[in-house]
C-alpha cells in the first residue's frame, strides 16, 4: 500500500482556524509546492486569500462553493449580535448543500488529477458536515483516497467526532481574550 498524506484539522470556536491553513499554504509555496484551497460556505472574493491568487500565481488556486448569508443550524431565522457586530442567520437549504456537493466533488477530481496538489485546503468543511450541509461519510470516503505526496488541512467550527478520530494532527482553536467591540481589519480579519 502507498502512503498517504496525512490530515491536519483545525476546528474550534475561537478564529484562526482557515488562518492557520493558509500559513501552511504560504509555507507549502515557499518550498515549491502547490495548494489548492477550496472553501465551503464562503462567497466573498473581497478576502485577502481569495486575492492572492492573482499574485501567488499557478501553484496557488482557491475556489469558493458558497452563497451569501450566515449560516445556522435550526429552522428559524434570528439576528445575532457579537461585540457590537449584527448578522442575520439563515438556516441552510438546498442551494447549499448542491453547493457543498459541488466542492467535495471538485476536491475528489483535483485529487484523481494528473498532478495532484501537494497541499489541499477544505476550509469549512467540518461545519459543512457538521451541519449536514455534506455528508461526514463521503468527507472521509475522500480522505481515505489521498495520494501520496498530498497533504489535507480541514478547517470548521465544529467538527464530527469520525472526522477528528480519522485527522492525523488536530488541533482545537480556543478564544481567551477578544476586544469589546468586533474588529473586522483588512489583511487580518479578512
Amino acid at each position: 500500500m502507498t502512503a498517504m498524506g496525512h490530515v491536519y484539522l483545525y476546528y474550534g470556536t475561537g478564529g484562526g482556524k482557515t488562518i492557520a491553513s493558509l500559513g501552511l499554504a504560504l509555507r507549502s509555496l515557499g518550498h515549491g509546492h502547490s495548494v489548492v484551497i477550496i472553501q465551503f460556505l464562503k462567497h466573498w472574493k473581497k478576502t485577502g486569500e481569495y486575492k492572492a491568487a492573482k499574485i501567488l500565481g499557478p501553484l496557488y488556486k482557491i475556489r469558493q462553493f458558497g452563497k451569501p448569508g450566515w449560516i445556522k443550524s435550526g429552522t428559524d431565522e434570528e439576528e445575532i449580535s457579537v461585540r457590537g457586530f449584527k448578522a442575520s442567520l439563515r438556516s441552510p437549504d438546498e442551494e447549499d448543500k448542491a453547493a457543498a456537493l459541488r466542492a467535495l466533488r471538485y476536491a475528489g477530481k483535483v485529487l484523481k488529477s494528473a498532478h495532484p496538489p501537494d497541499l489541499l485546503i477544505l476550509d469549512e468543511v467540518c461545519l459543512a458536515a457538521q451541519m449536514g450541509i455534506v455528508d461526514t461519510e463521503e468527507v472521509l470516503s475522500l480522505l481515505d483516497k489521498l495520494p501520496e505526496g498530498t497533504d489535507v488541512v480541514l478547517t470548521g467550527r465544529y467538527a464530527p467526532w469520525n472526522i477528528i478520530e480519522r485527522a492525523d494532527f488536530v488541533n482545537e482553536v480556543s478564544e481567551v481574550k477578544a476586544p469589546a467591540t468586533f474588529v473586522s481589519r483588512e489583511g487580518i480579519q479578512y
